[in-house]
């Protein structure tokens, strides 16, 4: 019986035999086969008989390609019928992502809840993995900004180097001031002008809906040494991000405008506008880490954690942190991964990002005096995102007072310091126009209480004086060595 391949077709309708019989000729190929095997073993019998070589058979499309023509064999019928084209490739319907249908407010199937949840906690626990062919062509072709003045090592860490040095009163000196762009270019300030834009192109992939963002405007910035101390990671330049960033902001801004702030969050060190800090939180006073406890915010702490848009600007935020400073991304991971085993039940503002927490800026108009994050990891990256409405090129800037630069700061990108030793602040924006910003960071004793076991210090010196006094031998050498 003659077996004859045809096509099937799943319920959804799709095809998975790209090949029929009237495309599919097995006559010449057997043939072929066994006339070379024939003139291997040579052991032809004197009855048989052999195709006609005088006859010509159609190329199938395996063999379109080939320059002499097959042998017809006489003995398959299904070689009489004429070679027809192949059927085209049936297009493969791209599946939405999860942010997509988040967006939609469809609900997921069961299979795609399971990959999606699949695929948050394979990131929450492991980091994101930039492919090799996307760091080479994002992050090897990026030119990097020399800032020759500044040098990364003798930014100011404590000892040990988890947290920084507290601000002197020299550093304080008009820290309040706010200055305007004219001021700072005055004052002999570098201004680097970034869209914080990077283009779209496709990558060959066997999933049709890949597209990675190509970062062709991010500027890292290096020091004198030529070591990466930030980096303006920029955004994607896609209409999906850019409406993802706008509802971001507009929900933000509701919010914002529907809290009743005190005094004490809308006056602080850092500025005139109403800030609010969320997730875990490990300082003075404290046994071990504790998510932070935002009182009657909780519910608006809640309702920002939970939004889709808001948490997608956060995971893009980690993925470019993993992009740029792959060694300290893993350092952030590892540490979280111990965290975990020593504190069950420990969460993150957002799981698949491996910051630890965050600070939403409320507005109209957010712009920053001149400070230092002295809490957090000095040596670590926070990252910051800006969003509203306002000219960049105008107002916004971000102001680095020991690189002596200011950086146009774009609504949506993103912005990767060590907030904690490199003193920065904001240009203000036009009247009329708004700026808030969100910004993520992992305090600096989360990872001391990490490094310590899940102690505090007087516990460690006390349990583990063997330990402890190892661990103080290594204060001195911790800010080197990173």
């Amino acid at each position: 019986m003659l077996w004859v391949p045809c096509v099937r077709k799943t319920r959804s309708g799709a095809t998975f035999a790209a090949w029929t019989a009237e495309a599919f000729h097995f006559g010449p190929l057997v043939s072929q086969a066994v006339r070379v095997e024939c003139d291997d073993q040579e052991d032809i019998e004197p009855g048989d008989s052999l195709p006609d070589p005088d006859i010509e058979w159609p190329a199938s499309p395996a063999d379109a390609t080939d320059a002499e023509s097959t042998p017809l064999d006489p003995l398959n019928d299904v070689n009489d019928l004429p070679p027809s084209p192949l059927p085209a490739p049936r297009k493969r319907r791209a599946s939405p992502t999860f942010e997509e249908v988040c967006a939609t407010g469809k609900p997921l199937k069961s299979c795609h809840r399971r990959r999606a949840a699949k695929r948050v906690k394979t990131i929450h626990e492991e980091g994101h993995r930039p492919r090799a062919s996307v760091i080479d062509q994002q992050v090897r072709q990026a030119d990097p900004l020399a800032v020759p003045s500044l040098n990364a090592e003798a930014l100011p860490a404590a000892q040990g180097a988890y947290v920084a040095k507290i601000e002197t009163k020299i550093e304080k000196r008009g820290s309040k001031t706010r200055r305007s762009l004219a001021e700072l270019i005055g004052l002999g300030f570098q201004l680097i002008p970034w869209d914080g834009m990077c283009a779209f192109y496709p990558i060959q992939s066997p999933s049709p809906r890949t597209c990675l963002p190509r970062f062709s405007s991010a500027r890292p910035l290096a020091d004198g040494t030529g070591r990466i101390f930030a980096s303006l990671a920029g955004q994607p330049q896609d209409d999906e991000w850019r409406a993802a960033v706008a509802r971001a902001y507009q929900f933000i801004k509701a919010q914002g405008n529907a809290s009743d702030f005190p005094t004490s969050m809308r006056h602080h060190q850092r500025g005139l506008f109403a800030a609010m800090n969320v997730g875990l939180m490990y300082g003075k006073g404290l046994r071990s880490p504790t998510w932070l406890d935002n009182k009657k915010f909780t519910p608006l702490a809640e309702r920002l954690l939970a939004h889709p848009d808001v948490a997608r600007m956060a995971h893009f935020a980690s993925f470019t942190f993993s992009l740029w400073a792959p060694r300290l991304y893993r350092y952030y991971v590892d540490h979280n991964a111990t965290l975990a085993n020593l504190l069950p039940g420990a969460r993150r503002p957002f799981p698949k990002s491996v910051f630890a927490s965050a600070t939403f800026n409320f507005g109209p108009s957010v712009c920053t005096f001149k400070h230092r994050d002295v809490c957090n990891l000095p040596f670590g990256w926070c990252a910051i995102q800006a969003l509203g409405s306002f000219d960049a090129t105008a107002g916004g800037h971000l102001v680095l007072w020991d690189a002596k630069v200011v950086v146009e700061f774009p609504a949506g990108a993103v912005i990767l310091l060590p907030s904690a030793t490199v003193a920065h602040s904001n240009v203000p924006v036009a009247d009329g126009e708004e700026r808030i910003s969100f910004t993520q960071f992992t305090p600096g004793g989360l990872f001391r209480w990490v490094d310590y076991g899940g102690r505090t210090e007087a516990q460690l010196a006390a349990e583990d004086p063997d330990e402890y006094s190892r661990m103080l031998a290594q204060r001195d050498k911790r800010w080197g060595i990173k």
